[in-house]
């Protein structure tokens, strides 16, 4: 019974559903990102390059030849991340058009130089194939000291296009009330977080879950705006001749 708990409790952090409103204080921000990735995940297909793949949260959404998790070859990583190759950058471990499919979810921002990276990326995808890129627009520092940027639509789109992407399909996620509901539940978190779990599981019950459960209502008498919003959720397809 307590191990099925642990194992749905893990669950709803990254794919949350009904009850993540009332265990996960970031669940519009994971809930924005895995409808979008479940929604898009049949145009991952072959042979597929998790880069940054961390816990590979989203493996399960994609039919997949091969799975390949890619991690920084750090101490940390190799003791936490679920990573079958580890770089040390700035160049992928891969010949050119290798990967059929491309995955790379909130990595970028923890990228000092992102023009090579995005470059790298379409490097080692095949012509024709597809990346499904996210990536943060308004969310606190995390990571530190390794979290070196945001990035609007804009940028964003000329970061990919100049690097030889077309952009088939562009989301913004949460952009109505709920992504200021998002930021209360973030700094209540980081304010009240503790080493007991049993605490941080009252403290998310008593004080995040009311905003969860309040934003989820408000959103639908209130207007959307496309300005203000949590991520980017992007699909792109390499320009090139198809083999």
């Amino acid at each position: 019974m307590l191990a099925s708990f642990k194992r749905h409790y893990h669950a709803q952090m990254m794919c949350p559903g009904l009850s993540g409103l009332l265990i996960n204080p970031f669940y519009f921000a994971r809930k924005g990102l895995y409808d979008n990735v479940r929604r898009l995940a049949p145009h991952i297909t072959g042979r597929v390059l998790d880069v940054g793949c961390g816990t590979q949260p989203y493996r399960p959404l994609f039919v997949a030849v091969d799975y390949t998790g890619m991690e920084l070859d750090t101490e940390e990583n190799r003791a936490r991340k679920l990573a079958d190759v580890f770089y040390c950058g700035p160049t992928f471990p891969f010949d050119s058009d290798t990967f059929d499919s491309l995955v790379c979810n909130e990595v970028l921002e923890h990228v000092f130089t992102p023009t090579e990276f995005v470059r790298e990326l379409n490097r080692v995808l095949k012509p024709g194939g597809h990346l499904l890129l996210t990536v943060p627009f308004v969310w606190d520092e995390h990571e530190q000291p390794y979290d070196y940027a945001r990035y609007s639509s804009f940028g964003l789109l000329a970061l990919i296009t100049g690097a030889g992407f077309e952009v088939v399909e562009h989301v913004k996620t949460m952009s109505d009330v709920r992504v200021l509901c998002q930021l209360v539940n973030a700094y209540l978190y980081k304010v009240t977080v503790s080493k007991s779990r049993y605490l941080n599981l009252f403290n998310m019950l008593l004080l995040m879950a009311p905003v969860n459960i309040l934003g989820s209502l408000v959103r639908f008498i209130t207007p959307s705006n496309p300005d203000l919003y949590l991520d980017n959720v992007i699909l792109a397809r390499k320009v090139g001749r198809e083999r």
